[in-house]
């Protein structure tokens, strides 16, 4: 078994599933079940040395450009967030996470790969720097709880999920680099900033993150550098939080004293089949356990409630 101690605290992914189904004939082979949901949390980033080159120019960014304009734009969304009640910018703070909720928790999820260890813009099918250093002594470990996952299940699954999200991310991307420029208009409007322009633009930055990540994970794993591995500290945490059935805390309506029908009977059976694995009350041991930003708490929430109303609209 592998201790997160024992690992390097910024090189690793960690499997967290949040539903599964409870039945084994509810699984498609190869595909897994539309309600088994499951939050990757991904600390892979480039060391350092690396991203430091000796002979780079004293006006350079430390770290590179990509690192300062993303490190500037978070700086001033927080200042956003501390503006006085009433404040313009507070309001457009307020807006904005409501937005953030929106997202698929895939994507922001992906936020945990160093965007420089993807493709660059120009060259969106070439992996990025820090790819091809990754030898066999430099294997990126897939921890898993051994009670809900295998060791097969859980990297097909994070397969079949960057599969999944590669095309829509690349698409994303370039949608919102279209848009951007029809936002012009706006900048006439004196005092506030073009609000619309910088949605686009952040939207495609987000696409284009998401698109680097997946692309470099994808490598990754057809070069056999993704391992799984089993966590005992994982596994506790799992064991520790009861699962419970997403229908336990659900009203429904007393069945009448005739039949119901096939499809009411089918899709009441398999809502009853679906099993919640991960709940709101595990996060703050997982985010403590393994030593994870406090931001990714608010994603791990944000996936367990996004899976919990995926589940309830696809039954």
């Amino acid at each position: 078994m592998v201790s997160p101690k024992n690992l390097r605290p910024v090189q690793r992914i960690i499997s967290l599933p949040i539903t599964r189904p409870l039945s084994a004939s509810a699984v498609l082979p190869g595909l897994g079940h539309r309600n088994a949901f499951t939050f990757y949390q991904f600390q892979v980033h480039l060391p350092q040395s690396k991203r430091e080159e000796p002979s780079q120019p004293r006006w350079k960014p430390k770290g590179g450009w990509i690192h300062w304009a993303h490190d500037k734009a978070s700086n001033t969304w927080a200042g956003f967030g501390k503006a006085p009640e009433g404040n313009w910018k507070l309001k457009v703070f307020r807006i904005g996470e409501r937005l953030v909720d929106r997202l698929d928790y895939e994507e922001l999820a992906l936020k945990g790969v160093d965007p420089s260890m993807g493709p660059t813009i120009l060259h969106l099918d070439i992996r990025g720097k820090g790819a091809e250093e990754t030898d066999e002594n430099k294997k990126l470990p897939l921890l898993y709880p051994p009670s809900i996952q295998s060791a097969e299940s859980s990297l097909s699954q994070l397969r079949e999920l960057i599969h999944t999200r590669e095309p829509r991310h690349k698409k994303g991307f370039w949608t919102w680099m279209i848009i951007a420029p029809f936002t012009a208009p706006f900048m006439i409007i004196p005092i506030i900033p073009n609000l619309p322009f910088f949605f686009c633009v952040w939207r495609s930055w987000s696409h284009y993150r998401a698109y680097r990540a997946s692309q470099y994970l994808a490598a990754l794993i057809k070069h056999g550098h993704v391992i799984s591995a089993p966590s005992l500290e994982l596994d506790a945490l799992y064991k520790k939080y009861t699962p419970k059935s997403l229908t336990s805390t659900s009203t429904r309506p007393a069945p009448s004293s005739h039949q119901p029908s096939s499809s009411h009977a089918s899709s009441h059976s398999e809502t009853e089949n679906i099993e919640l694995l991960l709940t709101r009350d595990a996060v703050p041991d997982i985010v403590s356990t393994f030593s994870l930003e406090e931001s990714s708490a608010s994603d791990m929430y944000r996936a367990i409630e996004q899976a919990r109303i995926r589940t309830k609209t696809s039954t």
